[in-house]
């Protein structure tokens, strides 16, 4: 067993909770041509949507206590008891340092940062730009929605938040294993096994992180971005079950599975964490928005569902607030 610790660093970087290679250059090159030659549908032919937000639903709370709006990838907001948490949101064009190349999204935002309603939690699991965009950050900030908010992150991400427009009062940091309260909402970092860094010069100067979000009546895992470790099964043994266990699915390949799980090891960590009995419902994240890896837009989904014969997923429609009840998946990607 893994023990689970606050975050360790060697030479002002930190490190990984188990050994993990992080590809470079090398590998890139090694795999250009696949990149250029490949036959994968990368990017939907056939454009998606228009998924709309009615913004007028978040006038009345959830009545089960728990409702998740996806926003594509895993850009959420959660409503948990009463409290609601943006989470991860990306509303740029393009997840890269320059918004004219780099991947660019699928499909539209599903509504106007503006709309959003009141938020209590803004949380940011880490650096990376398909988690952390700076115009969406810019925007975020200055939004009356915002006002009241607590930006929650991972250690040493405040500075960049503050960058980009958020009093540095309203940020809270945290290193694994540390919580923090917003009111009766409970927010606790876990270890995932990733990394971190804006550029190939920064990579490992902030730490990223996974979190258990609970209310009194619910608890949501949001694993953000991770390859396969044993401690899942550790995080999941610090509590007594979850109502929804995100995980991420998209942006896989074999040649950078210590640092995304894909579908087959996102299975393995949800059964790891205790399976339908402890971890709930499924709820699988990071696709179906940008082009990040090398297989089709598609293949995630199509991948996880055909694993996953006896796991309840839960996988609502982009931008549609919906209440957690039971399994259900909304199956927009198949068209």
């Amino acid at each position: 067993m893994i023990s689970l610790k606050r975050a360790e660093k060697s030479g002002g970087k930190f490190l990984n909770p188990v050994p993990t290679a992080v590809a470079g250059f090398n590998l890139a090159l090694k795999l250009l041509p696949r990149m250029l030659f490949g036959k994968e549908e990368r990017v939907p032919r056939v454009a998606q949507g228009p998924f709309r937000t009615d913004a007028r639903v978040y006038a009345t709370p959830p009545a089960s206590g728990l409702r998740v709006t996806w926003f594509g990838h895993s850009g959420i907001l959660l409503e948990l008891d009463g409290y609601r948490v943006l989470i991860d949101p990306i509303w740029e064009q393009r997840v890269s340092p320059i918004q004219w190349a780099g991947p660019k999204r699928f499909w539209q935002p599903t509504m106007a940062l503006s709309d959003l309603p009141p938020l209590d939690v803004v949380l940011i699991s880490h650096d990376h730009y398909d988690h952390l965009g700076e115009h969406t950050m810019r925007a975020l900030a200055a939004l009356p929605s915002t006002a009241g908010a607590r930006w929650v992150t991972s250690l040493e991400v405040g500075p960049l938040l503050q960058k980009m427009g958020v009093a540095t009062a309203r940020i809270t940091e945290l290193d694994w294993t540390e919580s923090a309260s917003v009111g009766a909402l409970k927010i606790t970092a876990w270890p995932t096994r990733h990394f971190s860094g804006r550029s190939a010069f920064n990579r490992f100067t902030t730490l990223w992180s996974s979190f258990v979000l609970e209310g009194p009546k619910h608890r949501v895992y949001f694993g953000s971005d991770s390859g396969w470790w044993d401690g899942f099964a550790e995080i999941g043994a610090q509590y007594d079950g979850f109502d929804l266990t995100m995980l991420e699915i998209g942006a896989f390949d074999p040649a950078w599975q210590s640092i995304h799980l894909g579908p087959a090891n996102a299975l393995r960590a949800y059964n790891a964490m205790g399976g339908a009995a402890k971890a709930g419902l499924f709820m699988p994240i990071h696709w179906g928005l940008f082009s990040l890896a090398l297989h089709g837009w598609r293949e995630p989904m199509e991948e996880l569902e055909a694993l996953a014969k006896d796991v309840p997923l839960w996988s609502p429609e982009p931008g549609k607030p919906t209440e957690v009840l039971g399994p259900e998946v909304a199956g927009w990607w198949r068209s």
